[in-house]
C-alpha cells in the first residue's frame, strides 16, 4: 500500500488528468496532465468546468458519489463537450478519505467549425465567455486591450466589462432577454488602452444558448476615426447655428448647390422647390414684409446683388428677423453662380424695439419727477414734463417750436432763457407762470448731441428746474422743528445732549446734564463724553456711542457718576439721528439720561432682603431635613436592635441615611457649592463612628483642597458613593487597616482607598450592575462623562480610585474671586 508521496508520484506519472478531490469534491491535487488541462490553478480551473457544465456535471457526481460509498456500480458519466471542441469522458474512483477523478480527453470532432482558427484569424477583439463570466477563448487583438492573461470576466476594467454586457457578475438584462430572431446587442464607449491611446469602441454582442449552456461571443470594432468624424461634423453645425448664418451657393445651371443644413430652424419640410430661398417659403413671410421677399426673388433671378432684411413667422420659434445678402461671382471657365447669405438679426431687432421702449420708459420716469424738465431743440421747445407744464401753467401744444424765452418774465433780457450759450452752471432766476404765479426756482441746463439723420448731427438743450419756494418751506418747517426740539430739550426733566457724530464733542444740552455734570452748559460745550460722565467713564460712554452710531437702534447703558463723596446712578440712552437735520447738516447723536439712583437702590435692599429670606429658608430647611434624617437612622438602628436577622441590611441603609444627613448638616448655614474636603471628612467620620473602627486618612494638594467644590446637585450622590466605597472597604478588610486619601491637582480631585483582600477571580467592575446597595448603587449614582471608578488588585491591596473632573467638581467661587 503506497502512502500519500508515493501516490502523487504516480499521479504524475498518469498521461490523462486525474485530479485528488476532497470529501466536498473540491480540487485537493493535480496531475501535471490535469494541470496543462485545467490551468496552472486547477483549483479554480476545475470549479469553472463544474459552473460550466451546469446541472449535469452535479447531478452524475451526486449519483457517483452515492453509488460508490453504497458499494454499487457509479451510473455513466455525461460526454463533456469543451470549448475548444474536444471531449472529455470522467471517472470517479474512491480513495479513501478523497477521491480520484479520471478524465479521458478526445480530440475535437473535425466536422465542427475550427473556433480557435477563426478567433485567431480575426483582426477584430473577440472573446467568447460561459454564461458565468468564465473567459473560454479570446485572440491576441482581445488581449492587446487587456494584458495580463485574465480569466474571468471580472478581472477586465469595468469599461471593458460594461462594453462586454458584463454587470455585477452577471450579463445585461437585454442580453438576457435576446432571442434568436433579434439583432445582436450594440454598446459604446470611450477607451483607454495599455498604450494611453483613447478609442472609442464598439461591441456586438449575442447570448448564444445550446442544450441548456449560454455562452457569450462578443466583437469588439474601433470605430475613433467614425467618431472623430461625426464630432467635427457636429462642431461645425452647432458653429453654424450659433452664428445664426445660413449659406447657400446657387448656379442657373445646377440650381441649389448646397441646400440648407439638416436641422435648420428654417426648413419647414422634407422637399424644396428651386424658387425657395433655403427653405423660407413664401408662406411663413409676415404679410408686412412681403415687398422686400419679392425684390429679394427677383434679384436671385436676375443674379443682382441686393441686401434684404424681412421678417417671417416661423412654426417653432415664432416671429424672427432675417437679413439676406445676395451676392453675384463668377467661377473658373465663366460659369456664373450667386452667393446667398442669411443672417439671424432678430437680437438686433428686438435690441432696437428695446431702445425704442427704453427711451419710452424713459419719457415716463422724467414725466413722473418733481423736478420741470424741458428739452430744446434747433426748431424750439420740444418737450416738457408733467412737473415743468404744471409750473408754467401752460401745455406742451402752447410752447412748442418756441424758443425758451418765451417763458421767461417780459422785460427781463438778462435771464438766463435768453442766453445764446446756456451755462453749465446752477442758476437761481424768477418765473412767472401763465396764471400769473411767480415763484423762483433753481436750475441748470445741460447740452448734448443728438443724431436727427445719417451724418447729422444736432446740438439739443436739457432744462432741470425745482420750485425754491418748496424747498424754503421745508427749511422753515426744519427751522420750526428744530426750535420745538431746542424748547423740548431745555423743559424736559432728563439730561439731554446733542452730540457730533464724528468727534463725539458736544453741540447742545440742557440744563439738567449740565447739573449732572456739575459744570455749567458753557464750560461743557465743545467737550467730550468724559466731561459728563467723568473720565473713568469716559471711553467706554465713547465706545457706546460708536456703537449706537453703527447699529442706528437704542442702546440703553447705565453709568455710576460720582458726584462730591456720593456717586449717582444714571439711566443712559443713546440714538443715533441720521438726516434730521437736512442733507447738508452733520449727523447727530442724542443721548437721554435719567437719575435711577434711589430706584437702583430700593431694588438692590429689596434683593438683598429677599435673597437673606431665601437663605434663613435654606438653612432651616437643611437643618430640619437633617434632624429628620437623624431621627430616621435611630430607628433603623432600633430596629436592627429588636430584629437582628434584618441587622446587616439596616445598618447599611443607616450609613446611607447618615451620609445624606451629614452633607445637609454642612449645607446649613452654607451658601454655594460644599468644599469637597469638608464632605471627605464627614464622610469618613461617620463610618468610622457607625463601623467601630479607624482609617488611616491623608490627604494632598495643599490650597488646592479650598479650592475643589461639590455642586448641590452632585453632593449627595458623591457623598453615598464614598459612604459605600468606605464602608465596603472596611467591611472586606477583615480588621485590618485601612488607608483613605484625597488628592487634589490643578485637573480634579482622586479619592484613593486602600484595602488587605483580594478580588475574585475574573471580576470586573463594568459587569457590575446598578442596585440600590455596594457597587451597583455606586455605578447607580456617580456621573458617567465626569466621574471615573476604578477596582484593582494590586499585590496584597485591593485599591479602589474615583476620579472626579469638572462639572463633578468645580472650583470654590470664593478663592476664585479673590485670585
Amino acid at each position: 500500500m503506497f502512502g500519500p508521496p508515493a501516490s502523487a508520484a504516480l499521479l504524475d506519472l498518469v498521461s490523462d488528468p486525474v485530479l485528488t478531490l476532497r470529501a466536498d469534491l473540491s480540487a485537493l491535487r493535480a496531475n501535471p496532465a490535469a494541470r496543462e488541462w485545467l490551468g496552472a490553478d486547477a483549483a479554480e480551473g476545475w470549479r469553472l468546468l463544474r459552473h460550466a457544465a451546469g446541472m449535469r456535471l452535479e447531478a452524475w457526481l451526486r449519483d457517483a458519489v452515492i453509488a460508490l460509498d453504497s458499494g454499487r456500480q457509479p451510473p455513466p458519466a455525461p460526454p463533456l463537450k469543451l470549448a475548444d471542441g474536444q471531449r472529455a469522458t470522467l471517472q470517479l474512483v474512491r480513495d479513501r478519505p478523497n477521491w480520484l477523478l479520471h478524465a479521458r480527453l478526445s480530440p475535437a470532432d473535425p466536422g465542427e467549425p475550427p473556433l480557435v482558427e477563426w478567433l485567431a484569424l480575426s483582426p477584430l477583439p473577440a472573446v467568447l465567455a460561459d454564461a458565468s463570466g468564465a473567459l473560454l477563448r479570446r485572440n491576441a487583438a482581445f488581449d492587446a486591450l487587456s494584458p495580463g492573461s485574465p480569466r474571468h470576466l471580472n478581472d477586465l476594467p469595468d469599461l471593458l466589462q460594461a462594453l462586454l454586457g458584463w454587470h455585477h457578475g452577471a450579463p445585461l438584462a437585454a442580453l438576457a432577454a435576446q432571442r434568436l430572431q433579434d439583432p445582436p446587442l450594440v454598446t459604446e464607449a470611450e477607451f483607454v488602452d495599455p498604450q494611453g491611446r483613447q478609442r472609442w469602441l464598439q461591441a456586438r454582442l449575442r447570448l448564444w444558448r445550446h442544450h441548456g449552456r449560454s455562452l457569450l461571443l462578443a466583437i469588439l470594432e474601433d470605430h475613433s476615426t467614425l467618431h472623430e468624424r461625426d464630432l467635427a461634423h457636429q462642431q461645425l453645425e452647432a458653429l453654424m447655428d450659433t452664428a445664426a448664418v445660413g449659406l447657400a451657393t446657387f448656379q442657373p445651371e445646377a440650381g441649389w448647390l448646397k441646400a440648407h443644413r439638416k436641422g435648420s430652424p428654417f426648413k419647414t419640410g422634407a422637399k424644396q422647390s428651386i424658387g425657395s430661398l433655403q427653405g423660407i417659403h413664401r408662406e411663413i413671410v409676415e404679410p408686412g414684409s412681403l415687398p422686400e421677399f419679392e425684390r429679394l426673388q427677383r434679384a436671385l433671378k436676375k443674379g443682382d446683388p441686393v441686401e434684404v432684411r424681412y421678417a417671417v413667422r416661423h412654426p417653432e420659434l415664432g416671429r424672427r428677423w432675417l437679413l439676406t445678402r445676395v451676392t453675384p461671382g463668377q467661377l473658373a471657365g465663366g460659369r456664373r453662380t450667386t452667393s446667398v447669405v442669411t443672417l439671424d438679426v432678430t437680437a438686433q431687432a428686438q435690441a432696437e424695439n428695446a431702445l425704442l421702449l427704453r427711451a419710452e420708459s424713459e419719457r415716463t420716469v422724467l414725466d413722473s419727477v418733481l423736478v420741470g424738465i424741458v428739452t430744446v431743440g434747433p426748431e424750439g421747445i420740444e418737450w416738457m414734463n408733467r412737473s415743468a407744464r404744471r409750473m408754467f401753467g401752460c401745455e406742451l401744444d402752447d410752447v412748442r417750436g418756441q424758443p425758451m424765452g418765451v417763458l421767461a418774465p417780459e422785460g427781463e433780457s438778462e435771464h438766463p432763457f435768453h442766453r445764446a450759450e446756456p451755462s453749465h452752471d446752477v442758476f437761481e432766476c424768477r418765473l412767472r407762470g401763465r396764471d400769473g404765479r411767480e415763484f423762483w426756482v433753481i436750475g441748470n441746463a445741460v447740452q448734448t448731441p443728438r443724431e436727427d439723420g445719417p451724418g447729422l448731427v444736432t446740438q439739443q438743450l436739457t432744462y432741470a428746474l425745482l420750485d425754491i419756494d418748496r424747498r424754503r418751506q421745508a427749511e422753515a418747517q426744519s427751522r420750526q422743528a428744530q426750535a420745538s426740539l431746542a424748547r423740548i430739550i431745555e423743559a424736559a426733566p432728563l439730561a439731554i445732549s446733542l452730540h457730533e457724530a464724528q468727534s463725539l464733542r458736544i453741540v447742545k444740552l440742557n440744563q439738567t446734564a449740565a447739573t449732572m455734570a456739575g459744570r455749567s452748559e458753557a464750560q461743557l460745550l465743545g467737550g467730550s463724553p468724559a466731561a459728563l460722565f467723568g473720565a473713568e467713564q469716559g471711553e467706554q460712554v465713547a465706545a457706546d456711542m460708536r456703537e449706537a452710531l453703527a447699529s442706528l437702534t437704542v442702546v440703553q447703558r447705565e453709568y455710576r457718576v460720582p458726584t462730591g463723596q456720593t456717586a449717582r446712578m444714571w439711566d443712559t440712552r443713546l440714538l443715533h439721528l441720521a438726516g434730521v437735520s437736512g442733507d447738508d447738516a452733520p449727523e447727530l447723536l442724542l443721548l437721554v439720561a435719567s437719575d435711577v439712583t434711589e430706584q437702583r437702590a430700593a431694588e438692590q435692599a429689596r434683593l438683598q432682603a429677599a435673597i437673606s429670606q431665601r437663605e434663613l429658608l435654606v438653612r432651616e430647611v437643611h437643618h430640619r431635613i437633617k434632624n429628620n434624617l437623624q431621627g430616621v437612622a435611630g430607628l433603623l438602628q432600633q430596629i436592627a436592635a429588636r430584629r437582628p436577622e434584618v441587622a446587616p441590611v439596616l445598618r447599611e441603609a443607616v450609613g446611607q441615611v447618615q451620609a445624606i444627613a451629614q452633607v445637609y448638616g454642612l449645607q446649613v448655614g452654607a451658601s454655594g457649592p460644599l468644599v469637597l474636603k469638608r464632605v471627605f471628612d464627614a464622610i469618613v467620620g461617620s463610618v468610622q463612628r457607625q463601623q467601630g473602627r479607624i482609617t488611616t486618612t491623608a490627604a494632598e494638594g495643599g490650597a488646592l483642597m479650598a479650592d475643589w467644590c461639590l455642586p448641590e446637585a452632585e453632593a449627595i450622590p458623591i457623598a453615598l458613593s464614598l459612604n459605600e466605597l468606605l464602608g465596603n472597604a472596611l467591611k472586606h478588610s477583615d480588621g485590618a487597616q485601612v488607608r483613605c486619601q484625597l488628592l487634589c491637582d490643578l485637573t480634579g480631585v482622586t479619592v484613593e482607598i486602600v484595602n488587605p483582600g483580594r478580588l475574585p477571580e475574573g471580576f470586573a467592575l463594568q459587569n457590575i450592575r446598578s442596585g440600590v446597595s455596594g457597587l451597583g448603587l455606586v455605578r447607580a449614582l456617580l456621573p458617567r462623562r465626569s466621574a471615573i471608578l476604578s477596582l484593582e488588585q494590586h499585590h496584597e491591596n485591593v485599591v479602589c480610585r474615583l476620579e472626579l473632573i469638572p462639572p463633578s467638581v468645580v472650583h470654590n467661587p470664593a478663592t476664585k474671586a479673590s485670585s
